[in-house]
């Protein structure tokens, strides 16, 4: 089996979620090759081949040259999967090429299950298993479920890609970053997150309590944003903002791959949950096992002091 992984790369860097790619098809057990428009120097740390048009030329984005570099490298490979990552970049790409390519597309895939694809379904609270019927498949893989287990390395075999006389009506011109509103999470060195397990919307001032306590940002993770019971501008996770502080405490947190995905760079993470087999416990550097509500109260009284 064989992967094409279509890397990123933004405002002059390669992303590192393009690793996430090769993590990806080393668990498919698929031998892969890299497409990555960009730049000879922020180039990926691997042993593979790896095809290379200039961002320079061909944009950071524009979805109809970047279709036919991808299209480009298909001819050349013969690949069985073409693999994005489940970004803005991949989630607007995957489905043009899917269509040019005729062929079926898995998106936002999570986890693999005996060679099938693992997707969420009912906002995250299911998983279903899916096979695409078409030979070959576009695919898109949520972003932090495929985490790589070392250090990069390597020097990539470089072929270029260029597209001779081919022309675009699109010009990429860059990026607006949008309006800040509410709490900017992402450059707290504290932050103490609330999650389902408290229970009810009275008991995140308890939580809130004790980010004041250790002079940190509420954060929260998206079920306690979409139940109303916080602002979203607080919360954590691929659909919220990315954070890294120096300590990270999650409060009845369980630790969905998305939420991770938004903290796993955290320093320090503390998480306090009743259930001893949560997935956050898996990155935690500290687990306490109690009731959020009994504990929280505690701790903020010790730190208050």
């Amino acid at each position: 089996m064989k992967a094409l992984l279509i890397g990123e790369y933004r405002q002059g860097k390669l992303l590192d979620t393009t690793y996430e790619l090769k993590a990806f098809a080393d668990r498919l057990g698929a031998d892969s090759v890299m497409l990555l428009v960009g730049s000879d120097a922020e180039l990926p740390k691997c042993d593979s081949k790896v095809y290379l048009a200039d961002a320079a030329k061909y944009g950071e984005y524009n979805p109809d040259l970047h279709k036919q570099l991808v299209l480009q490298a298909v001819e050349k490979e013969n690949p069985d999967c073409i693999v994005f990552v489940h970004s803005s970049y991949g989630w607007d790409l995957a489905p043009r090429v899917a269509v040019a390519l005729k062929a079926g597309q898995v998106s936002e895939i999570v986890a693999l299950n005996e060679g099938a694809y693992e997707v969420n379904a009912c906002n995250a609270k299911l998983r279903r298993t899916v096979t695409p019927k078409s030979g070959r498949c576009v695919l898109t893989i949520q972003a932090g479920a495929f985490s790589p287990t070392g250090e990069p390395q390597g020097a990539p075999q470089l072929e270029r890609l260029d597209l001779s006389g081919t022309a675009s009506a699109i010009e990429f011109v860059g990026y607006e970053a949008a309006e800040q509103k509410g709490v900017d999470l992402s450059k707290a060195e504290i932050i103490v997150s609330a999650g389902r397990g408290v229970g009810k919307k009275d008991n995140v001032p308890v939580i809130a309590a004790l980010a004041s306590a250790l002079g940190g940002e509420l954060g929260a993770s998206r079920p306690v944003v979409d139940a109303g019971w916080v602002d979203h501008s607080h919360q954590v996770g691929t659909t919220g903002q990315t954070v890294s502080p120096k300590l990270y405490v999650a409060c009845g947190i369980s630790g969905a791959i998305q939420h991770l995905a938004g903290m796993k760079k955290a320093d320090f993470i503390v998480a306090i949950n009743k259930d001893k087999d949560a997935p956050i416990g898996e990155i935690a550097d500290v687990l306490v096992v109690a009731d959020v509500m009994q504990f929280v109260p505690a701790f903020t009284a010790k730190c208050a002091r």
